[in-house]
Formats: structure tokens, C-alpha cells, sequence
């Protein structure tokens, strides 16, 4: 025993000395950006990066300048702030900058799936087939069809009390969308009442997984929290597995086609099932919070509310919902909403931080759009965070923590395309999707989704805040960086079906 803790004890020392020393090695290059390793060792920022993204990275932009680099657990991330600078860094002609080495890594990390060559393309062969056009129309019939099953119960509302129901509205946002999106893409039994059981008992699952999340990709967890993952993983595999599919009908044709693709490739079923809570985790993380910031900005600008709801009326007509049936909304006026499009832009704006990463293949240099250029080194990674640089610049948009429904409007009602920074015009002026190879696939399928959802609560409900003069939450810090943000604290409303005339 005394000599296994002597060889233990010097391996620790050999492997402490050895990350010390490879933070304490790298040096800043001729050319190179501004290089910040912090004062700890191997972990260099970590601590301060994880505990606020937001503040850490404005922090180094008023210290550094528009590029620098930072270690952040024995990896150094070279963040690009200027957006006029972001082309070159999407478009990457040369392909030495890389984001499938890192997605692949961070899923297989996560949801347990070992990518297979060819499936990243074959996921957005499947969105533009079936989440685009004729696809995407059909999807959201099915999803409207489910919203009215989630909102409404399987029989239909009796709606002759119409009375007031209180429910936190972030919980109530991401409960309805979850359960009617996973019903939507993963099919359903013949017994509604069971369908919307099991999915209340995932949702609560969901959310358990969703809080561990982000520490879970900085590998911060406790020991009974790594244990609770391992359960929670397992129990998605399990309810999303293939066989578990066999049992349904109406599977959307997006799984089915992606599912088939993996099949064709040899992939274990138990591997399928790995790739399902992958795509469970993708469609429905970031719609259900998206739409509490939408409504809840709705909620505290009156002016916003009352515009959305004129514009509701005037493509729906004056919708009441009669009892016992569903709601009648006609899927084409998706396509006639510029307001609530302006809505959901702005809400996006303000309400999604993602962040982009590339790892650098090769020594690479970097043009910037004022004609500076720096060397990035191999193997570091290139991050943009487009929240702060590109959503919360003034220059671009005018009072950017504002919530302006009209933003993303011009003055003839027709969507507003042009901004600009210091003089230019600005391809990128908002990226809740990321943008270039790693833009969301299933961006339509989320916004058409969310904008249903808006409408319905519009349209047919009464809202209000219980305490009208609460104020917008803070986002939780350790939300930054991983797509749409949540809120601080919930905020309660409530909501009533209008009563019919």
C-alpha cells in the first residue's frame, strides 16, 4: 500500500509539473493576437469565463482589442469581436478552419453519439427536404394539431367558464412546445390521454438534463450530479429508442429519413437511439425559452401586444374557439405576419448567445476587415459570441438592450434588411442561428414552430402578468454561450381562452 501511494503520489507530481508547464511555455508569436493566459496554470480563465461568459469576454474586449486570445482549460480560444471581420472566418476558402472536430466531440460527450462520416451533411439534406416547402407545411399541421392537443386536452376545451389559470410562464412556454414538438417529430400511440402523459414524465426529465447542461459540458459536476447524467442519458436512449418506435405512428418524415440514412450506414440500433436524443435535444432546447422572452416582451409593451394582435386579426379574421374543437388557424398566414416576424427577430436578437467555434487545422492567418492580420496557431479554436459583438452593438443597432418591436421593420411594413457599422453594411447584423457550415438545419422548423405558438396565445387567449409591474428577469449567467438564454427567475402570468361570442 505505502509504495502504490509513493507511485501515485509522484505520478500526480509528474502530471501537475507537465500541464503547469505546457501553460507556462506558450509564448505570444510575432503576428499572433494578444495572448491572456491568467494566473492559473493550465486552467488560466477557466474559473471566470465559466462562472460569466458575458462579463469575462467584455472584460478582455477592453483590454485586449478586437482579437485575443485566452486559455481556458489547457486550450486556447482566440475570439474575433469585430463583425465586419466574421467573412473570412465563415466562409473559410482555404478549409483550414474546422467545426465538425469539435461538434463531434461535444455530442459524442453528451447525448453518447459517435458520428458517422457523411451524417453532418445527411441532417441537412433532411431539413432542406422535409423542414423547408411542402415539408415544413405539412409539419406544421402536425404541430398545430398538437399545440391544440397539449393546450386544449384530447376531447377539447369546455369553455364555459373560461376562467383564469395562473402557471409560471417560463415553465408554461417550454412545457407546451416541448410536448407538442416531441409529439410532432416522434410520433404518437393510439391513447392521446397516455401520449400526453409520457410526455409530462419527459418533459420533467428534459429539464433535469437541460439545469445540468451546461455544467455538464465544462465537466463541473459532483459526483451524484455525473450519476444522475448517466441515468438521465440512459433513460432517453430508452424511451427514444428504435424499437420504442416501432410501437407509434406519425413519425415525421425528417427522423424517419435521417433514422433510414443510418441504418443504410451499419449503425448499431443502440446507436440510432443515441442519435434521436441528440435530435430530441436540438429541436426543442431552445423554442420553449424563446417563446417566454417573446411573450413575456409582449406582455410588458402593450404597444407590441396590441400590433401583433391587429395583425393577427387582420390575417385570422376574429378567431373564437367553440367548444369541443380545435383551433382553426390557417397555416399559410405564416407567411403573412411581418410584425410578429419583427418580433421574433428582435426577440432572437435579444434572447439567443451562441457560440461559434472553429479549430484551427493549420497555421492560418487572419485578415481583418481594417487590414490587420493575425497568425492563428494550429490546434487553438476560433470563437465568435455574435451576443455581444454584433446584437449588443450600438452601432449596428441603436439602444441594443431596448426590446423595439419594430426593429427589423421599414417604414412601409416590409422586412428591414439593411444595417450597418461604421459606415458599412453589415452582412451578419444578427446570428441566433450561427451562421456559415454550422447554421442551425432546423432553423424554420424552430421559428415556424414558436411563431404558431405566438399566435395561438394571441389569438384565442387573454394574458397578463400577475404582478404587471414585475420587471425582465436577468438571464442566468451560466446560460451564456449555449444558445437561447434562460432567465434568473420564473415570472408568473396568467392566461384565460377568450370567451365566445
Amino acid at each position: 500500500m505505502v509504495l502504490w501511494g509513493l507511485m501515485l503520489g509522484a505520478l500526480l507530481v509528474v502530471t501537475v509539473g507537465c500541464l503547469c508547464l505546457l501553460g507556462l511555455l506558450r509564448r505570444r508569436r510575432p503576428q499572433e493576437p494578444p495572448l491572456d493566459k491568467g494566473s492559473i496554470p493550465w486552467l488560466g480563465h477557466a474559473m471566470a469565463f465559466r462562472k460569466n461568459m458575458l462579463e469575462f469576454l467584455k472584460h478582455m474586449w477592453a483590454k485586449h482589442g478586437d482579437v485575443f486570445t485566452v486559455q481556458l482549460g489547457g486550450k486556447y480560444f482566440t475570439f474575433v469581436m469585430d463583425p465586419l471581420s466574421f467573412g473570412p472566418i465563415l466562409r473559410d476558402a482555404q478549409r483550414k478552419l474546422d467545426f465538425m472536430e469539435y461538434a463531434e466531440k461535444l455530442v459524442l460527450k453528451v447525448f453518447g453519439y459517435q458520428s458517422v462520416q457523411g451524417d453532418y451533411r445527411m441532417i441537412h439534406s433532411a431539413s432542406t427536404k422535409y423542414l423547408m416547402g411542402d415539408g415544413l407545411a405539412d409539419l406544421n399541421k402536425t404541430m398545430l394539431d398538437n399545440l391544440a392537443l397539449v393546450m386544449l386536452g384530447p376531447t377539447g376545451q369546455s369553455l364555459g367558464s373560461s376562467c383564469w389559470r395562473e402557471d409560471g410562464l417560463f415553465h408554461f412556454c417550454y412545457n407546451v412546445l416541448f410536448k407538442a414538438g416531441y409529439l410532432s417529430l416522434f410520433g404518437h400511440t393510439k391513447d392521446q390521454e397516455q401520449d400526453l402523459q409520457q410526455a409530462e414524465e419527459l418533459f420533467v426529465q428534459f429539464r433535469k438534463f437541460d439545469n445540468l447542461f451546461p455544467r455538464f459540458v465544462y465537466s463541473l459536476l459532483g459526483p451524484r450530479e455525473w450519476l444522475e447524467v448517466g441515468r438521465l442519458q440512459s433513460l432517453f436512449h430508452k424511451i427514444l429508442s428504435v424499437q420504442h418506435n416501432l410501437e407509434k405512428n406519425g413519425i415525421s418524415n425528417w427522423i424517419s429519413y435521417m433514422l433510414q440514412y443510418l441504418r443504410e450506414q451499419g449503425v448499431a440500433p443502440a446507436m440510432q437511439d443515441k442519435f434521436n436524443f441528440m435530435m430530441l435535444w436540438a429541436s426543442q432546447g431552445n423554442t420553449g425559452p424563446t417563446s417566454f422572452w417573446a411573450l413575456l416582451f409582449l406582455l410588458k409593451h402593450p404597444e407590441a401586444m396590441r400590433a401583433v394582435r391587429e395583425e393577427a386579426t387582420q390575417v385570422l379574421g376574429e378567431a373564437r374557439l367553440k367548444a369541443r374543437q380545435s383551433f382553426d388557424l390557417d397555416i399559410s398566414a405564416l407567411h403573412r405576419t411581418p410584425v410578429l416576424d419583427s418580433v421574433m427577430e428582435e426577440t432572437l436578437r435579444l434572447g439567443t448567445a451562441p457560440t461559434l467555434l472553429r479549430v484551427v487545422h493549420s497555421d492560418h492567418v487572419l485578415k481583418m476587415a481594417n487590414g490587420q492580420e493575425y497568425l492563428l496557431r494550429s490546434g487553438d479554436i476560433v470563437a465568435l459570441f455574435p451576443y455581444l459583438s454584433v446584437h449588443m452593438d450600438p452601432d449596428i443597432h441603436p439602444e441594443p438592450t431596448a426590446f423595439k418591436y419594430d426593429r427589423f421593420l421599414n417604414p412601409n411594413g416590409s422586412r428591414k434588411v439593411h444595417f450597418c457599422k461604421a459606415g458599412q453594411k453589415i452582412h451578419h447584423y444578427t446570428m441566433p442561428w450561427g451562421s456559415g457550415v454550422s447554421i442551425c438545419p432546423g432553423r424554420f422548423l424552430a421559428i415556424s414552430e414558436m411563431k404558431l405558438f405566438v399566435l395561438l396565445m394571441v389569438t384565442y387567449f387573454d394574458l397578463e402578468l400577475v404582478d404587471p409591474d414585475t420587471s425582465v428577469p436577468p438571464v442566468d449567467p451560466h446560460r451564456w454561450g449555449f444558445g437561447t438564454t434562460q432567465p434568473s427567475h420564473e415570472v408568473r402570468f396568467r392566461y384565460r381562452l377568450r370567451p365566445t361570442h
